[in-house]
Formats: structure tokens, sequence, C-alpha cells
């Protein structure tokens, strides 16, 4: 997903449209977290970007993603950019240290 979205709109209200545009990422995250999984995939990881516009975009964690857009919405844009892209996800292995053993063993 990679759009630019302008809040204008002469009969529709502001704060109905930014919750549209959220309403929109939740939809596109939850339809891409939906598909099938490869062989030796984990889960599906995002890419995302949010700026003013392409450009000026900065990469963002998912889970900001609404709080930027609720940002916006203060500053009273008119329009800004947002990327969401998957990617295919790896859980990382978490290594015990050997104190770390000892901790488990007392118990």
């Amino acid at each position: 997903m990679k759009k630019t979205f302008n809040i204008t709109h002469p009969k529709i209200k502001v704060a109905r449209l930014f919750e549209g545009v959220k309403h929109d990422v939740k939809k596109y995250v939850k339809r891409e977290r939906n598909k099938k999984l490869p062989a030796g995939v984990d889960f599906w990881d995002f890419d995302c970007k949010y700026g003013l516009s392409e450009a000026e975009s900065e990469i963002v964690h998912l889970s900001a993603m609404n709080k930027h857009i609720d940002e916006a919405e203060k500053a009273g844009l008119t329009s800004f950019y947002i990327e969401i892209m998957v990617k295919e996800g790896f859980r990382a292995v978490k290594v015990l240290d050997d104190e770390d053993e000892d901790d488990f063993d007392e118990e």
C-alpha cells in the first residue's frame, strides 16, 4: 500500500476522513496477515513509512501509525503519505547465557 491521502471533501467532516484513513490501514494489514504463509516463514512483517510526501517519508513502526495519523489531524494537515509493505518475518531465537541458566536451577 503506497498512498497519499488527501483530507479535503466539501461534505464530509475532517474527523471522519481521518477515521477512514485509520480504517483503510487496519483493513489492509488484516487482509495481508490473513494470507497463507510460505514454508519456513513465521509471520507477516511490515515495513512502514509516513511523511508529508513520498520524498519526505520516514520509517516508522506499524504500531505507531495511528499516532502519526492523530498528529496529522491535530496539525491540520490536508494530505500525507503512508507506505506499508508486507515482508516475510522470522522469529529470533533468544540465546540463554550461563548466568541465565543458573537462575532457573535455583528455583
